[in-house]
């Protein structure tokens, strides 16, 4: 079967590709220019939305630290919409393949689901790959924050019953693994929004139908998963609050809300994932958007596809 792009995507890529001529993809294992690429490409798509905090003048942002599993200071901050009401949160996970971005480069996405929904948002500045921290380190930190912001729930307004975790792509995958942690710890999860979630270590194998439209590819894919993981990369010792899709069963995790591109590489085990989830009856809704790349909704944020998506993202969110 042949794919197609979406196009308004299409015209996006075609007129970056005219800017620039193609530069090689960084050798396999090399994170540190994966790191630099992603970092610059972060900082591209965010130059996209409005700036924050100008083009958000009614969202207030707040620094805190929170200590992860292992005593390590994580930051968090925390957007709150100026007429924003008591009740519901988001803890954010940003993407970056477990080995690049930042709670800065997401200020203005972040900030903007918030000024959207009304809904706040606690943002983590989860330790990144391999430098930083590896294997359950980062979904710890994570953790971490969600722990945090149950213990202020009263001081910031929050039911702590009304609580979700979010994420995109490596956010995405950490945002499942914090909730396989906190169902193994008893702490209450409204629900997980899974944004082409990075939840499988074993993607690594290149879908020739694939090949053409990808931009995060199967070699970035082992790069990032091998930095996060190390030694036990492939091997049946990888903890499944790292890598989701290892885990046993999916019985009992926090409803879902799953989204992913039929051209993104993680396509497949975003939607095995979801059919898990629905077959153990936990209650799910997945979105496959047919023409979309991974991260599209960055890439050209005026396109229908994105618009469609973004509305159905706050209606959950608001729906908390």
């Amino acid at each position: 079967m042949a794919f197609t792009l979406d196009p308004e995507l299409a015209a996006v890529l075609q007129a970056l590709a005219e800017q620039g001529g193609p530069t090689p993809p960084p050798a396999r294992d090399d994170w540190r220019t994966l790191r630099a690429r992603g970092t610059a490409s972060m900082r591209w798509l965010a130059s996209l939305l409005p700036a924050y905090p100008s083009g958000f003048p009614l969202v207030k942002a707040d620094s805190h630290k929170v200590r992860s599993a292992d005593g390590a200071e994580i930051l968090v901050r925390w957007y709150e919409k100026a007429d924003s009401t008591p009740g519901s949160a988001v803890v954010y996970a940003h993407g970056g393949g477990m080995i690049a971005g930042s709670v800065d480069l997401y200020d203005s996405v972040v900030a903007g689901y918030v000024q959207a929904t009304g809904v706040p948002f606690l943002s983590v500045d989860y330790r990144l790959a391999p430098d930083a921290a590896t294997g359950t380190g980062p979904v710890e930190d994570v953790f971490a924050a969600l722990t945090w912001l149950g213990g202020q729930a009263a001081e910031l307004r929050v039911d702590p019953r009304r609580i979700a975790v979010m994420g995109d792509s490596a956010g995405g995958g950490l945002a499942a693994g914090t909730a396989i942690l906190a169902r193994e710890r008893g702490v209450p999860l409204a629900r997980q929004a899974l944004l082409y979630p990075m939840l499988d270590d074993r993607t690594l194998t290149p879908d020739p139908r694939l090949t053409p439209y990808v931009a995060w590819t199967w070699d970035d894919n082992w790069t990032g998963w091998h930095a996060l993981l190390g030694t036990v990369f492939g091997t049946d010792a990888v903890p499944p609050e790292a890598a989701p899709a290892r885990v046993a069963t999916v019985a009992g995790l926090a409803p879902a809300y799953v989204e992913v591109g039929e051209l993104d590489i993680f396509r497949a085990e975003a939607v095995a994932y979801a059919q898990r989830l629905a077959e153990a009856d936990v209650s799910t809704e997945l979105h496959v958007h047919s023409g979309a790349i991974h991260e599209y909704d960055r890439l050209a944020p005026a396109s229908r596809l994105a618009r469609r998506a973004m509305e159905d993202r706050r209606r959950v969110i608001s729906a908390l």
